[in-house]
């Protein structure tokens, strides 16, 4: 599989061939990029590395800051003026952009520090970036789970220089960069250098080694070297005062000349940054070969947990690239809190939580239920710490950021791993934080009045009770269990009878359409609701396009007019974006996963690409690329319930790693699919060998391994027609 990654997909505006029936009339609201980035990154790592251009939002790329339609332009082509650490990956305007401590091989005075210089011969794979600038230095960048470590390799000159600003972060677009608060760096000894700078209420330490040995190394400030200047401390910067400042090193170089910089990274200070570097890279010359052979054989591991079978590898690298982004984040530092003193499990970049609990989270569980484990312990320290679930944690104070995009995603994730019975979590210290969380912020309108706005946090908060009930179950508390299930019947209070859709409400990214087909923990009075299975099914028909003329897209700077008109349509948003990324299945419970079959195939073989522009919309550290594999593998996940719908496959067999166990995916009647190709519908299935009737999979019955074979055809069949998936009252 990691031979088959692009780190490149996703990079540049959407350029797919033109969608054709049900993919051409649906209608895409949000920028038109996935902004990804290339860069060097560790499975659930606290560190990346990549070539820095500041543009948005990754700092990588060529793109201005966009919200709807194409992105627009900066940069003609790939440039860089230095290459940064810790990257966003996938997220559209969440104003915390990060790219930390940029490194600069140039030739140039000093002076010039901040031009940029044309990328050339790009290269780029799982824990590994590489470029040449135009100037003749090849850069090359690996990390390990909290350092990085660079590689320059110089052409021959008399005054070549590496040069570490301290003071840049964030994006060179208006109002894009990060000013550091405080900051301190001191040189060492020779070839070693450590500092700390305070951003976003959060301190980032580093400890610096380069190996350019005979080479002179200084301090600069306002691009003036400081020579014989041992440390520079910074106790208040604001952004009127800010001058650029940090370290250097200057010398004649040889052809062919390779000079390492190693940095190790902490939210703990200098001497744990120190330690971890220590851990990363060990001791010892040219490190960067062995660094990058570790992190690439943890990508190896990682990306082995799910094997298919196609003879494309156009759709391998689709599907092994979509793992692959689907691993980058959240970023796991455990011992690395800087907001409390206690040891254990830490995270930062959870955005986009709102878009990753429904498929990523579940793909964490599923492949690698310990460091679910680590990620619930850190998101319950995170509450207990800070006052309430982060919503998209950052390495930024302030846990509570972002509500207005959902509420109680948290309970969903954990209740997952409570349903599991997986080891490792206080359920009685969890059951007290997910209750007290759900009467926060929204949840107050939503215990006085039964309802919140806007009205998607209703159906969050009666699924979010819901979920705490299957935690007060576990821990025995019976009261609680009555409290919460009684509260969860309020998802109805979000709903018109009349129409059987949301009521009108404001709406976060999508319309009261891209909401109202949820799965939620009571599908069949939702499907009543609509008017019984013909009623929901024609709601569902007209919401994905049945019937529908192809639609025109936005382009770039879209106006208001044009967006009205778009929402207005009620359509399915393809993939471009992810509140309605789940509708799709909500077929099943009206008896017709055929027409799941049609959508996920449509949007599977269409809205998913080779080259740059290859994604449909922003990645949202995962959200997109987990909903892919997902499809691709004929499961999808009902976050929170411990439930997979099952659906035809898009590879002939397939094989997930779950815990230490296997679950195989056969098939019998595949047929290789292709963009434009017919339809492929379960006729028959077998779990373990016995007739399956039902279109679901148990969470246990997944977790402990064991074999699924779908009977395919070119027609739909009766299976899944009778048989529905669970919902409330049944369970």
């Amino acid at each position: 599989m990691i031979a088959r990654v692009d780190p490149f997909i996703g990079t540049e505006a959407v350029d797919l061939p033109p969608q054709t029936g049900l993919a051409a009339t649906w209608w895409w609201p949000k920028p038109q990029v996935g902004n990804t980035h290339p860069g060097a990154t560790y499975p659930l790592g606290m560190v990346s590395a990549c070539a820095y251009s500041g543009a948005y939002p990754t700092g990588y790329g060529r793109y201005d800051l966009a919200t709807e339609g194409v992105p627009p332009m900066i940069h003609e082509g790939g440039v860089a003026s230095g290459f940064t650490h810790f990257q966003q990956s996938g997220t559209g305007a969440i104003r915390k952009y990060y790219n930390y401590f940029r490194v600069t091989p140039m030739l140039e005075p000093l002076d010039v520090l901040g031009r940029t210089w044309e990328l050339l011969e790009e290269a780029a794979e799982p824990g590994y970036y590489a470029a040449t600038l135009d100037s003749g230095i090849r850069a090359e960048l690996t990390v390990g789970p909290k350092s990085a470590v660079h590689r320059y390799t110089f052409p021959k000159n008399q005054n070549a220089r590496i040069v570490i600003d301290f003071s840049l972060g964030g994006l060179s677009i208006p109002h894009g960069e990060t000013i550091p608060l405080r900051a301190k760096l001191e040189q060492v000894a020779p070839g070693v250098a450590q500092g700390e700078i305070v951003v976003e209420g959060a301190p980032l330490a580093v400890y610096i080694e380069c190996d350019a040995h005979t080479w002179r190394q200084m301090l600069w400030y306002d691009r003036r070297l400081m020579p014989g200047g041992t440390r520079l401390a910074f106790d208040h910067i604001r952004p009127t005062t800010l001058r650029p400042f940090g370290l250097m090193w200057a010398g004649p170089s040889e052809p062919g000349q390779s000079i390492e910089v190693r940095i190790g990274f902490s939210l703990r200070g200098v001497e744990q940054a120190r330690a971890n570097l220590r851990a990363d890279e060990g001791t010892g010359a040219t490190r960067f070969p062995h660094r990058r052979d570790r992190t690439k054989k943890a990508w190896r591991r990682h990306l082995k947990a799910i094997t298919v079978d196609t003879p494309s590898t156009e759709r391998q690298t689709v599907f092994s690239t979509a793992l692959y982004h689907s691993l980058i984040k959240p970023c796991l530092a455990p011992e690395e809190s800087p907001f409390w003193p206690t040891e254990g499990p830490f995270v930062f970049d959870l955005c986009t939580m709102w878009d990753i609990y429904r498929t990523q989270l579940p793909l964490i569980t599923t492949l690698f239920p310990d460091r679910a484990v680590e990620l619930a312990n850190a998101l319950l320290t995170i509450c207990e710490e800070e006052g309430n679930f982060p919503i998209g944690y950052r390495m930024a104070r302030g846990s509570d950021r972002f509500s207005r995009q959902g509420s109680a995603l948290a309970q969903t994730f954990l209740a997952d791993l409570c349903q599991l019975g997986l080891p490792g979590i206080d359920w009685e210290w969890a059951l007290v934080h997910m209750h007290a969380d759900l009467r926060r912020t929204y949840g107050e309108d939503f215990l006085l009045r039964g309802v919140a706005h806007p009205i998607s946090h209703t159906l969050d908060l009666a699924y979010g009770y819901w979920c705490t009930a299957k935690v007060a179950a576990r821990v025995g508390d019976r009261a609680l269990v009555e409290e919460f299930t009684a509260l969860a019947v309020r998802w109805v209070n979000a709903f018109d009878e009349r129409t059987g859709l949301l009521h009108d409400s404001t709406f976060y990214e999508g319309s009261r359409y891209n909401y109202s087909f949820r799965l939620l923990h009571d599908m069949r009075r939702r499907i009543e609701l609509s008017g019984g299975d013909d009623g929901f099914v024609g709601a569902l028909d007209a919401f994905f396009g049945y019937g529908a003329e192809p639609v025109r897209q936005p382009g770039v700077a879209p106006g208001l007019e044009e967006l009205a008109t778009g929402y207005a349509l009620g359509r399915f948003e393809g993939l471009n974006n992810e509140p309605d990324m789940e509708a799709p299945w909500a077929y099943h419970y009206a008896g017709r996963p055929d027409r799941t079959a049609e959508i996920v195939h449509a949007a599977v073989h269409q809205q998913f690409g080779t080259g740059r522009g290859g994604l449909p919309g922003n990645d949202d550290s995962g959200g997109i690329s987990s909903w892919y594999v997902w499809a691709s593998l004929g499961l999808f996940p009902v976050a929170g319930q411990n439930l997979f719908l099952v659906n035809a496959p898009a590879f002939a067999e397939s094989e997930l790693r779950v815990g230490g166990d296997a679950f195989r995916i056969g098939t019998t009647g595949f047929v290789e699919p292709h963009r434009d190709g017919p339809v492929q519908y379960v006729q028959s299935a077998e779990l373990n060998g016995d007739p399956l009737e039902r279109t679901w999979l148990k969470g246990d019955e997944l977790h402990r391994g064991g074999d699924l074979l779908l009977r395919l055809g070119p027609e739909p069949s009766g299976w899944g027609r009778v048989s529905r998936p669970p919902s409330s009252p049944e369970r």
